[in-house]
Formats: structure tokens, C-alpha cells, sequence
């Protein structure tokens, strides 16, 4: 069905327009001030505070600055408020670099599997053209990140500290994609020819050439260091010639396997448990999963690893109804149906199928308001730096949580023996482009 439009039309529009005096308005309004702050809804501010019933103490925040590292650094701030609390020192930070650096390598390896799995494809297949489309991202999940820590191990920020480029990924991630889209097509050929033995040939190349690109943009990774730290009353902590992977193990309890990442895509059917393979980073590693469940699930099994003094990796849409200098995050931030005099009611299930809304960024959940039993906002720490919010922390109302939160990573122990059984069981895998994603 077609409609042109007409100019008998547009004369309409215009006086439709003109009969209601408050379109000048919010015209003069927002062509002066743009629409978020013509429609900003200080009510939002005002029923929010910064006191918590439940509150895990934290000091510095952490800056991912121009790259999409939140996962990683959601990550290690989870792990790092347990060696704070292990060893009381609470600013104590890890290199998010050094893993940045494997995770660009490996997602490179994956990516020829890839490929090479679906060379009998054509390139306008649409799982080929998604794999085409992004092969080595630094968006993430909080799998991926585990996937690296167990086989790479963690080393302090001093021992590898931030890179130029690990700040600042758009250049090196074009540069880096436009390669391995030009190794793709040399190794889907190789597939068809049934070159088998060109294959690991030229897949050995092209990886050696991928980890010079990383040393050259993130430096090389460390394989030694010396831990040295003060904690929290001044005491002098020393444990030289350590590899990464004697740090992990040697002060950390591997109890990665214990979290449950939880997820409410209510377009998804409920009490499933799904698989992302297509965002899988490390091969062997960690899978990319998530439970589907009821957002109260969510909220219950945060409530209770708060209480019990462990932060909790989130991801959410960070973008909607939320000022990134106040900090807040709050339903009805913007009133925009208000000052366009329109009314539009997609819900969560909704937005999620038209892809009007989708998870976007990882925080840290560090506290909790819970009033009559109930949430009320919630504490969150973000990876921005100090400049934002208050010295980096935001606040988040329970509605914003209900709307615009998508997945909570906790302990088994928090969450129903129902949802851990289906947890452990199979998973149900999800296309490259499902709003799971």
C-alpha cells in the first residue's frame, strides 16, 4: 500500500498545528534548549536520594573513557570488591588492558571458526553477513570476561597499565576489522578449494599478524610482576615473581562456576535457559548464556548477594530516561510525550521486538534501598569516571530496574533451586541478531 503525501495535506497539518497555542511552546522550548532538557522532569531528581539500607563500601571508580569495555570493567570491579574485602584494600584495581589485549586476540581466532564453519554460505547469508559485519568487537558479557581470567589469569593495573589505543578503540578496531574481513574471504575460498592445509597455514599468519596489531595498540602482556600494595591501615603487602595465573589462583577463590547470569527478555519465553554462541570469545571457554525468568527473580537474587556483601555485574539500557552528569536513572526522565502532545505505550516485550530498546552497557550494583520489603533505588557504580554522577556513582529508581534492566550475574545460592536446575541444564541457542543480544 502506497500513500503520497499532499500538499492539500501538509495545509492541514498546519492548521491543525496553529490551533493549539501550547505547540509554540514546546516549539520555542525545545528549538532553543533541545528536546531533553525542554522535557526534563524534575520530579525524577527530587524522589531520588543518595542513602541506601544496604550499601557495600567503595571508594574509587574506575574509567572505561572513549571504548566499549563496560563488561570488563564491571568484571573486574565485581572481583576487585572481593579482594577488598579479603585483604582490606579498597582500591585496589586490576588491568583491564592486559585482558582487553587476549580478548582482542582471541575473538580473532573464534572469528575464523567462524568463517570457516559457514564458508558453504553466501556472503549475503545472513549469519555470514552478521559475523562479516563485526568480527572483533570490544562490546561484551560478563562469560567472556570469566572465559579470559581463567585461562589468561589477572595482573594489578601497575603491572599493565591503560594504553592509549585500550582508551581510545574506534581507529584500532576499524583498522583491526577491515583485516580479518579481508582474512575471512581469503579463508572462506581456501573452504570451498578444500584447502585444508593453506587453511591452518594462512590461519596462523593471519593470527600472528593480529597479536603483532594488538602489541603494537596495547603493549605487550605481562608474564611477570611483583605484587606490592598498602591496605587500607598501612600495612605492607610484598609476593614477587608472580605470573598472572599464580595471582588468580593464589588470591582468589575460582568460584567463577557459582554465578548465574539472569536475564528478563519478557519476548523470550520465561524460565529458559538460552545460549549466545555467536558471542562466545574464547574457544573452551566460558559459554554465553543467560536464564530467562521474571524481573522480581532479578531483583530478589540481587537484594540477598547485596545483604550479603558482594556486588553484582548488570547490564542495562543506559541510554533511556537517564542524565549521565547527575547520575540518575529514572522512568519518566524525560517527558517527550508531554511536549510533543503524543502518547506512546510500547512495553518492555515491545521494545525489545521492534528493537527500540536492548541491553547496552555493565555497571555494578553496590547498594540497595529496601523499604517495607521492598526496593525503592539502588546504588550503582559506573565506569566513567569520577567526573559524572557523584564521584562516578549513580542512582537508579526500582521502576528504571523494572523497565530498563536486562541481566543480573549472581550466586546460585541467591537464586531458587528451580531456576539453578534450569541453569544447569540445556540451553536453547539464539540467532546472531536475536534482541538478547
Amino acid at each position: 500500500m502506497k500513500h503520497e503525501l499532499t500538499m492539500a495535506e501538509i495545509a492541514k497539518f498546519q492548521q491543525e498545528y496553529e490551533k493549539e497555542p501550547q505547540n509554540r511552546v514546546a516549539e520555542l522550548a525545545v528549538v532553543n534548549n533541545g528536546v531533553q532538557k525542554a522535557s526534563f522532569n524534575n520530579e525524577g531528581v527530587r524522589k531520588l536520594n543518595r542513602t541506601f539500607s544496604i550499601e557495600i563500601p567503595t571508594d574509587n571508580v574506575t574509567d572505561q573513557k572513549q571504548s566499549g569495555r563496560c563488561w570488563l570493567f564491571a568484571a573486574l570491579n565485581t572481583l576487585r570488591h572481593g579482594f577488598a574485602k579479603k585483604y582490606n584494600a579498597k582500591n585496589f584495581t586490576f588491568s583491564q588492558n592486559y585482558l582487553f589485549f587476549w580478548d582482542r586476540v582471541e575473538r580473532a581466532n573464534i572469528f575464523f571458526d567462524n568463517i570457516l564453519n559457514t564458508a558453504d554460505r553466501p556472503l549475503d547469508d545472513r549469519t555470514v553477513h552478521t559475523y562479516m559485519q563485526g568480527p572483533d568487537t570490544d562490546g561484551g558479557q560478563w562469560a567472556m570476561a570469566i572465559s579470559l581470567i581463567r585461562k589468561y589469569g589477572l595482573v594489578p593495573t601497575y603491572a599493565q597499565d591503560e594504553s592509549f589505543t585500550a582508551n581510545n578503540t574506534s581507529a584500532f578496531n576499524s583498522a583491526l576489522n577491515m583485516k580479518l574481513r579481508e582474512d575471512g574471504l581469503i579463508l572462506r575460498k581456501l573452504a570451498k578449494e578444500n584447502k585444508t592445509d593453506e587453511i591452518e597455514t594462512k590461519r596462523q599468519e593471519f593470527l600472528s599478524e593480529v597479536y603483532r596489531m594488538a602489541v603494537i595498540a596495547f603493549s605487550e602482556p605481562v608474564q611477570k610482576f611483583d605484587l606490592e600494595f598498602k591496605d587500607d591501615d598501612g600495612k605492607y603487602h610484598f609476593d614477587g615473581d608472580l605470573t598472572p595465573l599464580d595471582f588468580f589462583h593464589n588470591y582468589f577463590t575460582d568460584d567463577l562456576d557459582d554465578y548465574i547470569v539472569l536475564f528478563n527478555a519478557p519476548d523470550h519465553e520465561f524460565d529458559k535457559l538460552y545460549a549466545l554462541p555467536f558471542e562466545d570469545n574464547v574457544e573452551g571457554g566460558t559459554p554465553v548464556q543467560f536464564l530467562n525468568t521474571e524481573i522480581d527473580n532479578l531483583k530478589e537474587a540481587a537484594i540477598k548477594q547485596l545483604e550479603a556483601g558482594e556486588t553484582i555485574w548488570f547490564g542495562c539500557d543506559v541510554g533511556k530516561d537517564s542524565d549521565r552528569q547527575k547520575g540518575i536513572l529514572s522512568k519518566g526522565l524525560y517527558q517527550t510525550d508531554t511536549i510533543f502532545n503524543i502518547e506512546t505505550k510500547l512495553s518492555k516485550k515491545e521494545r525489545l521486538q521492534t528493537g527500540a530498546s536492548g541491553s547496552t552497557h555493565a555497571m555494578t550494583l553496590v547498594g540497595v534501598d529496601v523499604v517495607d520489603g521492598k526496593p525503592r533505588q539502588w546504588k550503582i557504580e559506573n565506569s566513567w569516571g569520577a567526573k559524572v554522577g557523584e564521584k562516578g556513582y549513580f542512582v537508579m529508581d526500582d521502576d528504571w530496574f523494572n523497565e530498563y534492566l536486562f541481566k543480573v550475574v549472581v550466586k546460585k545460592q541467591y537464586v531458587p533451586d528451580k531456576l539453578v536446575k534450569i541453569w544447569e541444564g540445556e540451553a536453547t541457542p539464539v540467532e546472531a541478531w536475536d534482541s538478547m543480544a
